[in-house]
């Protein structure tokens, strides 16, 4: 490896214009020193556009991307990712924060690790009101700001599979080989990082650092908020997709030990599709889980 690989940061704004110069100034003021950043702005109705656009007089140099339509963000990052030019990938929302040592950290483990197929790296997350004020950590903390369940590393594959606090999403450095393999996120979907994960970690190691590495907003109409409404029609296509992602997992298992952790998945997406009032997803997950278990007892 390289001293310092290019390390692509694609920020990705819709709607965001409060947040978003903190966002890229954020990029900006890293201590690391071989970056590539490239904006996208997936066609917002507010004054995101216009504020970017305004900072970019500073930092002609910067690749902009503005959509003429709205194409959600598995199709608006796929079309950043193509002008790519760093071997690390970095997928940042317009209203997070990068720390100053986040990309150093992540380079730095890509650099020591004794995984030899070591595809994505990410660490823990300050999660923040929308005024910018500390809630809570992603992963607990001890005095240290150390995580206190230790995290799993390496072949994650069945505990991503099965649910739970595997990954945390937002603070992943990604290799760009390893999206190229994939061919990055598939743009049949609502949502991106649960079915990518899923098929990252089917081929690719992950390691995770335990250090605060950014800041997470959480904000009303975020997508993880979302997967619990009732009767709304988003929340309808996040949900849907997620079934897609378990439906599409079923081809990846190899093992009785896969199948099992999928059937732990189904049942709690099954929990979530009954609580959101969602009956025909229900019944979906109920033909899936059968269908499973036949597998199970056939194989």
């Amino acid at each position: 490896m390289q001293d310092n690989p290019l390390v692509t940061i694609i920020c990705l704004c819709y709607n965001q214009e409060n947040y978003v110069l903190e966002s890229l100034f954020s990029v900006i003021n890293q201590d690391y020193p071989s970056l590539e950043l490239i904006i996208m702005d997936d066609c917002s109705t507010d004054n995101s556009k216009s504020v970017i656009e305004k900072w970019l007089i500073d930092y002609p140099k910067i690749q902009f991307i503005a959509n003429e339509t709205n194409l959600g963000n598995t199709k608006s990052f796929n079309k950043a990712l193509k002008k790519a030019k760093g071997e690390y990938i970095v997928d940042l929302a317009a209203d997070d924060i990068l720390l100053p040592n986040c990309i150093a950290s992540q380079i730095n483990a890509f650099k020591n690790t004794t995984f030899k197929n070591l595809g994505i790296v990410y660490g823990n997350v300050e999660l923040i009101t929308e005024k910018g004020e500390f809630e809570s950590y992603y992963f607990p903390v001890d005095s240290s700001k150390k995580v206190i369940k230790k995290r799993i590393s390496g072949d994650i594959y069945i505990s991503v599979l099965s649910g739970g606090d595997s990954i945390c999403s937002v603070s992943a450095m990604v290799k760009k080989t390893v999206f190229d393999h994939l061919n990055g996120y598939d743009e049949t979907l609502f949502y991106e990082d649960l079915d990518f994960w899923i098929r990252a970690s089917r081929i690719y190691d992950f390691d995770f650092i335990d250090e605060i590495l950014m800041q997470k907003r959480i904000v009303p109409n975020s997508l993880g908020t979302d997967f619990f409404k009732k009767k709304d029609l988003r929340a309808k296509k996040i949900n849907h997709s997620t079934y897609l992602i378990v439906k599409k997992a079923i081809g990846l298992n190899k093992t009785t030990e896969e199948n099992k952790a999928l059937l732990k998945r189904i049942h709690f997406e099954m929990i979530l599709a009954y609580k959101t009032s969602n009956i025909a997803l229900v019944l979906k997950y109920i033909f899936l889980e059968v269908k499973l278990r036949i597998h199970l007892l056939t194989s």
